[in-house]
């Protein structure tokens, strides 16, 4: 399993009640639902998502990069 980056968001209060109760519904954690919609946003936007790589040094990089020796 490739490892998650970590980011601060800043959002409304509003907004993380309404994520926080529809994540308490869906039996998730806020970190997992925000998660859980945001790659459905991304798959329904149509943005290929490229499973990270890690090399011999533990660098990660998409799949699909070119490396050069």
């Amino acid at each position: 399993m490739s490892e998650k980056k970590k980011f601060l968001l800043r959002i409304d209060a509003g907004v993380y009640n309404a994520l926080e109760k529809w994540a308490a519904d869906d039996l998730r954690s806020i970190n997992a639902q925000m998660e859980f919609l945001l790659n459905q946003a991304v798959k329904r936007a149509g943005r290929p998502v490229r499973p990270s790589v890690r090399d011999d040094d533990d660098t990660p990089h998409t799949a699909d990069e070119n490396f050069l020796d």
